[in-house]
């Protein structure tokens, strides 16, 4: 019986092999190909450019927003909130500290983590602006900078009033859509991401998006040139609308997605009809290298949860020309800005992302247990 035990033992860590090289290694020689995005990390941009207390819907909409990503994934330092008002610190507030976007005054998307970058009057065209293209001033502190690089997804989410081709900030300035597809053209010049979805809540938003040149932007709109985008409803306590019919069913939608969901971004267009809307939503996918049955809700809702290899050392430092460029040099003065970091050094091959399953790691045990093999004594060098 022992034999036979031992064949079935060596039978089984064989055909565990087998299937994690096929599932590795099967789908294609490149690995960087095995998933359709190739992002390694996620951002989102939230903008409320409404203030006066009359517009609580709009900032219901955004701070509902921030609070669906970050039950999705993506963290407060890699999230840009900016609110040109603070309803739930208003004095017609009935219920100070708090701000709600659903019925009955179920949820408060004000929460008591929520970490507001930019607000008030420093929700300008210019901040925004110089804050997705990275032209702060060296004194603006990292948690309100937007750190993203070509590997970055980013989802830029906007509420407001607009009209045919702007959206109003503050009730005095404005933005139009030229100067918002030039601010993205001037982002992916400088490799600031690498796939941007656009969503902007607001009366005739399709025009926001029309004059976006810039590739691998997904952009979608609450409603068509000429209609007007609407709220849903309003609180009889708080006394105006909380709000708007698109942004509510969005987040209807992102309510039913987990972190590990599949849903695409397909569906969310296929669920927001203008039968719920009561406008036509508009999308713009020509600037896209994929079809939206292929782009996951979480590419851009959610964190991406990628493990980066490398097949060679990376060289932290250049020994020998450190030493030479130091040796006999004064210890040098505290830095004053971000800007003066030394930069990271090149690597030395290239890398490459790959994101591995759970069935991966399950089978991984299961061979390293046949094997007698466990985690607490297992010491790999890669």
């Amino acid at each position: 019986m022992a034999p036979d035990k031992g064949r079935r033992k060596f039978i089984l860590v064989v055909f565990c092999f087998l299937f994690l090289f096929c599932e590795v290694y099967g789908a294609s020689p490149d690995l960087t190909n095995v998933f359709s995005s190739k992002h390694t990390n996620n951002w989102a941009v939230i903008v409320c450019t409404s203030r006066f207390w009359f517009n609580y819907r709009h900032v219901a909409n955004s701070l509902a927003i921030y609070r669906s990503v970050k039950r999705l994934g993506i963290p407060d330092s890699h999230i840009i909130l900016m609110l040109a008002d603070d309803m739930a610190c208003n004095a017609r507030n009935p219920r100070p500290g708090t701000v709600f976007s659903n019925a009955n005054q179920q949820t408060n998307v004000y929460g008591d983590d929520v970490e507001v970058d930019y607000r008030g009057y420093e929700v300008t065209v210019e901040n925004f602006i110089r804050v997705i293209t990275g032209r702060l001033p060296a004194s603006v502190p990292r948690s309100k900078r937007l750190l993203s690089d070509d590997r970055s997804n980013i989802l830029v989410y906007m509420t407001g009033h607009g009209g045919d081709g702007f959206l109003k900030f503050q009730d005095s300035e404005e933005i139009s859509s030229i100067e918002l597809a030039d601010a993205f053209e001037q982002m992916w010049q400088k490799q600031r991401y690498h796939e941007i979805f656009f969503m902007v809540d607001t009366c005739q938003a399709q025009s926001m998006h029309q004059e976006f040149y810039s590739p691998n932007i997904l952009a979608v709109g609450s409603s068509k040139v000429g209609e007007d985008s609407l709220s849903h409803h309003s609180d009889p306590e708080i006394g105006v609308y909380v709000v708007d019919r698109y942004t509510y069913y969005v987040l209807q939608f992102l309510e039913r997605v987990e972190p590990n969901s599949r849903v695409t971004i397909d569906e969310l267009f296929q669920y927001t009809t203008p039968r719920l809307v009561h406008s036509t939503p508009s999308t713009r996918t020509d600037l896209f290298p994929r079809e939206t049955q292929e782009i996951l809700v979480t590419d851009f809702f959610g964190s991406v949860r990628n493990i980066e290899l490398s097949n060679s050392t990376k060289l932290l430092i250049h020994e020998s020309k450190h030493k030479v460029e130091h040796q006999n040099k004064p210890i040098p003065r505290p830095l004053r800005s971000l800007d003066n970091f030394p930069s990271e050094p090149e690597a030395v091959s290239e890398h490459f992302t790959f994101k591995f399953s759970s069935s991966f790691f399950c089978l991984l045990s299961l061979v390293l247990g046949a094997m007698g093999i466990h985690f607490y004594n297992l010491s790999v060098t890669l």
